[in-house]
């Protein structure tokens, strides 16, 4: 590879496992509701869009003229949805993290569109209009920069504080750490999508 042809097919690789790691969070989720009981099913189709979402707005060959604004659309519904069920109080406060996680994906795909039909590669297409607002760019990258770093901690601790089996190995709660590590994916997905900006 010669010179500037280098940072253009890393950037390549790197969105593509980005699209790799969200579509199979978005699986797995996908695949939680449809097994899951009718109070953990809307979760899991929420994090299933938002994994599928992600993926496709993170796929570096560009999602065409008519994807952002399909996405807009998606997700302002998906964060309206969210929100509306907030009203079920505190104990529904999963709810807020989807609504959050909703905005930032319309944020994203709001930049895409206002970039330009026909230049829309994502959300790390450059400057200019899809550059989007400095304070709220800061505020999401503040938020899921904050929830992947608690993730991460719940997470270790949750793999170092498992009980032992009566065959002596860990009785592991797998799927709750399956589901655990794939909200960290797309917190991750999302905070490499909003420092690309």
């Amino acid at each position: 590879m010669h010179g500037s042809a280098l940072p253009s097919a890393a950037s390549a690789v790197s969105g593509w496992l980005l699209v790799a790691l969200c579509a199979t969070s978005g699986t797995y989720c996908l695949l939680r509701a449809r097994r899951a009981d009718r109070a953990a099913r809307g979760p899991a189709m929420g994090e299933a869009l938002m994994g599928f979402g992600m993926a496709v707005m993170a796929t570096p060959s560009g999602i065409g003229p008519w994807g952002p604004a399909i996405l807009l659309g998606v997700f302002c519904a998906a964060a309206a949805h969210a929100l509306w069920l907030l009203r079920g109080g505190p104990r529904h406060g999963h709810h807020a993290h989807h609504a959050v996680g909703s905005l930032a994906m319309a944020y994203l795909a709001y930049l895409g569109l206002s970039a330009g039909a026909g230049h829309s590669h994502g959300p790390g297409s450059g400057h200019g209009p899809g550059a989007g607002l400095p304070l709220v760019t800061g505020a999401l990258l503040v938020y899921f920069a904050a929830y992947v770093l608690l993730g991460g901690a719940r997470l270790v601790a949750a793999g170092g504080a498992q009980p032992v089996a009566v065959g002596g190995g860990p009785a592991a709660d797998a799927p709750g750490e399956l589901t655990r590590a794939c909200r960290l994916t797309m917190g991750i997905g999302m905070l490499a999508m909003l420092l690309s900006m």
